[in-house]
């Protein structure tokens, strides 16, 4: 709940060290050696039946929390948005429902979510980590919408959901916008020179003008 910081040391004694095979931000990686400043729970692949306990919000030193390939049901605890260490977070393939709760947007060290192949619906929740994700991360769900997937939510939804424009893309629509009206100042500036040029070629040629010759 409150590992402080330790020097990098092994678990086991000095003749025998633990070793564990762990899911790691979707990678299955053998540890024959476990360190001490690894905090992690990994429960997949078993046969864990009913809903995520609220109380798993409490265990604010975790690193990474992988409940991936159960039977658990129920919503998603909006508790784990208190684990702010939290940099990987694997809830697949289970049998999930509800919405994604808007608190995992607080979860700024997150790299890695993956909660597809639930019963999810609702929008998808935007802002800092929930930005980077692909839709990778949310498929097979029941009726989740929103970015990154290709499924719309209603208009006001996908407004407030909908990633905010990067300094990029406003510079562009900035230079758009500028190259936009120097096209149209050019195309009625173009079109005033060639008419005035029209209309002096006929006005001379049709010898309309020489009683201004006559007069100047």
């Amino acid at each position: 709940m409150n590992a402080e910081k330790v020097n990098m040391t092994y678990m086991g004694d000095s003749y025998y060290q633990d070793s564990v095979m762990v899911t790691m931000k979707g990678f299955d990686i053998e540890l024959v050696k476990i360190q001490t400043i690894l905090i992690s729970l990994d429960f997949s692949r078993n046969n864990f039946t009913g809903e995520i306990p609220e109380l798993i919000g409490m265990l604010k030193s975790l690193k990474g929390l992988n409940f991936s390939h159960n039977m658990l049901r129920g919503p998603i605890p909006s508790s784990l948005g208190n684990l702010t260490n939290l940099e990987w977070l694997d809830l697949s393939s289970n049998e999930l429902g509800g919405n994604i709760p808007s608190q995992l947007t607080d979860l700024t060290w997150l790299s890695f979510l993956n909660v597809s192949q639930n019963q999810l619906v609702g929008p998808i929740p935007r802002g800092k980590q929930f930005n980077t994700f692909s839709n990778g991360s949310f498929l097979e769900n029941l009726d989740l919408c929103g970015f990154p997937l290709s499924r719309t939510c209603d208009e006001e939804t996908d407004l407030q959901n909908s990633p905010p424009p990067t300094l990029e893309q406003e510079d562009d629509s900035e230079i758009t916008n500028g190259m936009t009206w120097k096209v149209v100042l050019m195309g009625y500036g173009c079109g005033l020179v060639f008419g005035i040029l029209m209309g002096y070629l006929k006005f001379f040629s049709n010898g309309k003008a020489s009683w201004l010759f006559k007069w100047l």
